[in-house]
C-alpha cells in the first residue's frame, strides 16, 4: 500500500528509531569547572559571502558586506563556563548550554545574534553539549548551536554552529575552543524583506568562525574515557531533529526491503530542514 503526501518526492521505509544511547557503557562522572580569574582570547573570522549567493541578494549590502565585528577579543573564563554543565557528567552524557554566554560570544561575528530563530523551528531550536572524552588532564567537549543573525531588512541563519571546547582539568583553564559554521555544499539560509515581500534563498560561507589556541595536540593526547566525533556528533543531532531517529532509506532500496520486512512503504514530500538549518 502508498500513502501519498504532498507530492511524492522522497521515498521512506520507516522501521524502529535509529537510537542509541551513546553514554550506556560509561559511567563515571567527573566535574568541569575553570578558574574566574583567568582571561581567553578568541580570535574571529567571516570570509566575504558576495559570490555565493543568488542574484536577488548580491545588492543586499547587509549580506555581501558582512564581516566580523571585533576581529579579537578578551574574555572572562565565565563566558566559557556557559558551556559546561553544572553536575557532574560521564563520557557521551548530554546538557543545555548556558545562553549567556554564547549570545557574548556570538556578538564578536555580528552584534545581533538570536537563538531564537524567525522561523518556526520547533525541536530544533537549543544549545547542547557532549562530553567527548577525557583524562586525567584533558576534557574535550563537542557542542551544537542553532542561531542566527538578525540583519538589516532580514536574517542570516547559519546551518548550526559546531565545536569543541578543550578544557585543562587541573589548571582550570581553556586550552582550545572553536565554534564555526561546518563545510557543506549550502551551509546557510537567508531571508530578506524587499518591496514589501520576503525573499529566501541559500548560499555557501567557507569561514566563520571564533577560535582560540590550536587542537593539533589533541592528535597525541590519550584518553581515558571517550567516544567517537561521530558518536558525540549524532547524540547531539538527535537532541534536535526527531526525523533523525527514523530509518531513511534509499528510493533504489525501498522496494526490496519493503517485500523483505512486509512493510508498507510511504511516499512523502518534505518541507523543512532533516539534519541543519540551511534548508
Amino acid at each position: 500500500m502508498k500513502t501519498l503526501i504532498r507530492g511524492c518526492l522522497i521515498l521512506i521505509l520507516v522501521s524502529t528509531p535509529l537510537y542509541a544511547d551513546v553514554n550506556s557503557t560509561h559511567t563515571d562522572k567527573i566535574t568541569l569547572t575553570l578558574d574566574s580569574g583567568q582571561e581567553v582570547n578568541v580570535k574571529g573570522f567571516i570570509a566575504p559571502i558576495g559570490d555565493a549567493v543568488s542574484d536577488n541578494f548580491k545588492e543586499w549590502d547587509s549580506l555581501t558586506n558582512l564581516r566580523v565585528a571585533e576581529p579579537e577579543k578578551k574574555y572572562p573564563a565565565s563566558v566559557f563556563q556557559s558551556f559546561l554543565p553544572n553536575k557532574p557528567v560521564s563520557v557521551g552524557e548530554l546538557w543545555g548550554v548556558n545562553t549567556e554566554g554564547v549570545v557574548t560570544l556570538l556578538k564578536q561575528l555580528h552584534p545581533n545574534p538570536n537563538l531564537f530563530l524567525h522561523i518556526n523551528a520547533g525541536d530544533s531550536l537549543g544549545l547542547w553539549a557532549c562530553l567527548r572524552a577525557y583524562n586525567d588532564k584533558f576534557a574535550d567537549i563537542v557542542f551544537r548551536i542553532h542561531a542566527e543573525f538578525v540583519l538589516k531588512d532580514g536574517w542570516f541563519t547559519p546551518s548550526q554552529f559546531t565545536g569543541h571546547l578543550v578544557i585543562d582539568r587541573i589548571e582550570e583553564k581553556v586550552t582550545f575552543f572553536e565554534m564555526y559554521i561546518p563545510e557543506g555544499t549550502i551551509n546557510f539560509d537567508v531571508n530578506r524583506k524587499l518591496h514589501g515581500m520576503r525573499i529566501s534563498g541559500t548560499g555557501y560561507c567557507s569561514q566563520m568562525e571564533l577560535r582560540t589556541g590550536t587542537k593539533d595536540f589533541l592528535e597525541n593526547v590519550k584518553f581515558s574515557e571517550s567516544i567517537t566525533q561521530k558518536a558525540a556528533e549524532r547524540a547531539l543531532i538527535l537532541r534536535f531533529y526527531k526525523s533523525q531517529q527514523i530509518n531513511w532509506v534509499h528510493p533504489d532500496q525501498v522496494l526490496e526491503m519493503s517485500k523483505a520486512l512486509q512493510k508498507p512503504i510511504q511516499a512523502i514530500s518534505i518541507d523543512g530542514p532533516l539534519v541543519d538549518e540551511s534548508c
